[in-house]
């Protein structure tokens, strides 16, 4: 009867040890006991075969029995993320890098089909060690022809949100994902973005901001590489290359939908809080 159950146990035996060192636990020794300690009683049948048991199964198992006495199953914690930039973002940094060396480095860009309408290469303006970063989707007519981010009807309510958080322009800075203008401010294209979008970073990375906030849904999905849309994560905290990053509406969509000025102020009061700004009374209209 015990050669039967050794022959039994054995294939099991081999599975259990394997699926150990596929964790990583190479060695096991049947004859080591701890000095000092009685002799460990060899395991019944029984507890041979709980200990015998694949693991899903017997996850599942308590799981079913946790389903069938009426008590909810928690659902697993997701795994924390850790803060500061990923490895390939750092061997994406360039070193000793700067505002003046990233736009000498674009010059007079003929990289995309952008260049052909363009007036004026729209790079930035702002504190260059500005805590708070605002990101939109590329350059308008305003712009293009004064060569500065935000300055239409959008820039407008733009600066009245940053003025109703306590702050002034000159003290956060404002670019965008593409640099030249798109024709009939059409959304820029994938090649576009692709090509424009790594100043940016470099920008991010020379500035060193606290919080971005992506305006709209292409700065967005730029930064976090998704095609998800913005109502999908507008107002939730993310991560992009060491810095807390927030997306909301773009200023143009408020422009449009003023009803949706709330939902922006909620989002701006989240980005006061994790600054320490006091901001102003009242909220922008």
């Amino acid at each position: 009867m015990t050669g039967r159950a050794d022959k039994e146990l054995k294939p099991q035996i081999s599975d259990r040890l394997q699926y150990y060192q596929d964790l990583g636990i190479k060695l096991f020794y049947k004859d080591r006991v701890a000095r000092g300690t009685a002799p460990v009683e060899p395991l019944s049948a029984a507890a041979q075969s709980a200990v015998m048991a694949p693991p899903k199964k017997a996850a599942a198992s308590l799981m079913g029995k946790a389903a069938a006495a009426g008590k909810a199953v928690p659902a697993p914690e997701p795994l924390p993320v850790a803060p500061g930039i990923t490895l390939f973002e750092a061997a994406d940094r360039v070193e000793n890098d700067s505002l003046e060396k990233i736009r000498e480095e674009i010059g007079d860009c003929r990289r995309c089909r952008l260049c052909e309408r363009r007036n004026t290469i729209v790079f930035g303006d702002g504190n260059p060690r500005a805590e708070l970063m605002f990101i939109g989707e590329g350059p308008g007519h305003d712009e293009d022809v004064q060569g500065l981010p935000f300055v239409g009807r959008a820039g407008k309510l733009l600066t009245q949100m940053i003025e109703a958080m306590g702050l002034a322009r000159k003290d956060v800075y404002i670019s965008d994902v593409v640099k030249c203008r798109p024709p009939e401010n059409r959304t820029p294209e994938k090649d576009e973005v692709a090509t424009c979008s790594p100043f940016l970073h470099r920008q991010i990375d020379v500035i060193r901001p606290k919080v971005i906030v992506c305006l709209g849904g292409v700065a967005a999905q730029t930064l976090l590489n998704t095609n998800r849309g913005i109502s999908h994560f507008r107002g939730e905290w993310l991560e992009f290359r060491g810095a807390r990053l927030l997306a909301t509406y773009h200023p143009a969509y408020l422009l449009r939908n003023p009803n949706a000025k709330g939902d922006v102020w909620k989002d701006l009061q989240k980005v006061m809080a994790a600054l320490g700004l006091a901001g102003k009374k009242g909220r922008p209209a």
